[in-house]
């Protein structure tokens, strides 16, 4: 659906990273972990095309004047790049929107009392909140968080408050372990006898090593993936990447808009393949 959204709040929740929250219909309540939506930042046609964010959280906002229904809200999770991220960043409450929302295809929960391993780095953890919040209802659930340094793991303590377990690890060491964040992944799997199933978002580099992590010791996996999308319904092919049977002889592609965002690790290439991560 397409609606007019009013920020609610925007606000800097570490260095370069902003978390927006703005008024939505009330079905996005429906919205599944793992869609994602497109943002017009600009009424005017620079930038003209639209920017993908995955749905970070959806509620119902308590407005501030007595007797007002709650309004049910939608937040994204985004680090500003470029010129469009920037323009979002310089917006305050009241200010409009135009959304489309929610689009493509989420995760697949699994079964009950199964332990869940979400894996995120960077921005790749706005969509694993909206997720963390379904799969804590009937399962054990640990976050494992990478980034560059501490600035980079963002919304810890949400996930925490929701009864998630986390784990830490920072390239410069600034936060929990030094090293890459698949590193501890490999540690909770070796003491658990590879149990549980993995759900992983962000640099195309930390979900090959998780697909390779989940091929290795035959764990399920599914992975969110960040396209360049120009339309976010699949009608421009400009966030196609390979399938797992792609070659020149018998070409491959899954678009990650309208087939996903969220794969199967098996339903992709990696070895050689440049995904739109």
């Amino acid at each position: 659906m397409q609606f007019k959204a009013m920020i609610l709040d925007n606000a800097e929740v570490s260095p370069g990273y902003w978390r927006m929250r703005m008024t939505a219909p009330p079905e996005i309540l429906e919205a599944q972990p793992g869609q994602f939506v497109m943002v017009r930042v600009n009424p005017s046609i620079d930038p003209l095309i639209r920017r993908p964010f995955g749905v970070f959280d959806v509620g119902l906002h308590q407005p501030a004047y007595t007797g007002a229904a709650p309004q049910p809200y939608l937040e994204i999770l985004y680090r500003v790049v470029g010129k469009g991220t920037a323009m979002l960043s310089a917006l305050h409450g009241t200010d409009l929107l135009d959304i489309i929302a929610p689009l493509g295809s989420g995760f697949d929960c699994g079964p009950a009392g199964e332990e869940k391993l979400i894996v995120g780095g960077g921005v790749g953890l706005a969509p694993l909140y909206l997720l963390a919040r379904e799969l804590v209802k009937d399962s054990p659930v640990r976050l494992f968080a990478g980034g560059r340094s501490k600035d980079d793991v963002l919304c810890i303590t949400e996930f925490e408050r929701l009864g998630v377990e986390c784990y830490t690890a920072t390239e410069d060491g600034s936060l929990g372990e030094q090293g890459f964040v698949t590193k501890v992944l490999e540690q909770r799997l070796d003491t658990t006898g590879n149990k549980g199933r993995i759900f992983a978002c962000g640099p195309h580099g930390m979900l090959q090593a998780v697909a390779g992590i989940a091929a290795g010791r035959h764990i399920p996996c599914q992975v969110s993936l960040e396209g360049y999308m120009a339309c976010g319904v699949g009608a421009c092919l400009g966030c196609v990447c390979q399938g797992a049977n792609h070659s020149s002889e018998t070409p491959d592609y899954r678009c990650v808009c309208s087939e996903g965002p969220v794969f199967d690790v098996t339903e992709l290439k990696w070895e050689g393949a440049c995904h739109a991560t």
